[in-house]
């Protein structure tokens, strides 16, 4: 079974069981929406990919810890878009949650996918109770303070922004999450994997400020410019257009060049450079050739 197949099978799984008999009818289809269609999934094909790539000695656990950091992910989507953060109307091209459902559903919806993401790793790690305290832990670490998401949308609020501290906990976190979930889940090390999900994490948010200032919306089926509407630190600011997809081409091979000795090294050096290539927006293709 490839990654997207694994994932899609775990989301489905998760929310079968949280939407189970349909009611209330309109949190349930809430929660759905936040969730398919999906964009990339990027974060639970790296969880999957480490977790193969380690020998995959644990696949429920596996699939269950992408799922659960997927449905965490779709949570701060669905946050991040709330009037009182972003106020973003559209999210992977249609409605955002509280544009299709209002803000007081798109708040419960966030809530009840963060439970769902913890309540599905608990289901997957039946079999190998062992690795349920750590995989707890270390995603919890990624999404929670005082380095996690919750952390990263806290420093928006702050008067001055440690830019640093802000881009590793609003984008690195989960991806370091991601890697190190993955390995625990097979059975491995996971701090053999954390200067992975570090450089990709560094990587995704310097791709992510360029998507914000350069791709359109048809490309990133959100709205862009929201950086500068809400006077956000952007990298394109701070290196300009070539200058950024510089530093998101090294990054993305510092990623590469971190990935530890294990058998399925290749396969994932090769997931990690095909996906650098979808990360730069059309119109800067010129710089990324």
């Amino acid at each position: 079974m490839n990654l997207q197949k694994r994932i899609d099978r775990g989301l489905e799984q998760a929310l079968t069981f949280a939407t189970a008999g349909g009611q209330p009818e309109k949190v349930c289809k809430a929660l759905r929406h936040a969730v398919f269609p999906g964009g990339a999934r990027v974060r639970p094909r790296l969880c999957l990919a480490v977790a193969m790539a380690s020998g995959d000695g644990n696949p429920e656990a596996a699939t269950a810890a992408a799922a659960s950091i997927e449905l965490l992910h779709c949570a701060s989507l669905v946050h991040d878009d709330l009037p009182c953060f972003d106020d973003a109307d559209l999210r992977r091209g249609q409605p955002s949650v509280h544009a299709a459902f209002g803000e007081a559903l798109a708040v419960l919806a966030g809530d009840g996918l963060i439970i769902l993401a913890f309540e599905t790793l608990a289901r997957g790690c039946a079999s190998a109770p062992e690795t349920l305290g750590p995989l707890v832990t270390t995603v919890g670490r990624a999404v929670g303070m005082p380095h996690g998401l919750v952390a990263g949308q806290g420093w928006e609020s702050e008067p001055e922004i440690n830019l640093n501290d802000y881009h590793r906990a609003k984008t690195a976190s989960l991806f370091t999450g991601a890697t190190a979930a993955g390995a625990i889940a097979a059975g491995a090390d996971p701090l053999r994997w954390l200067a992975l999900g570090e450089a990709l994490g560094a990587a995704y948010q310097v791709a992510d400020d360029l998507r914000d200032k350069a791709a359109t919306v048809e490309e990133t089926g959100k709205p862009c410019g929201q950086d500068a509407v809400h006077a956000r630190p952007n990298a394109v600011e701070e290196l300009g257009l070539a200058g950024a997809v510089a530093r998101l081409q090294d990054t993305v091979q510092t990623a590469a060049d971190a990935i530890p000795d294990c058998a399925g090294a290749m396969m994932l050096r090769q997931l990690i450079l095909d996906e650098a290539k979808r990360l730069v927006p059309k119109k800067l293709a010129r710089y990324a050739a």
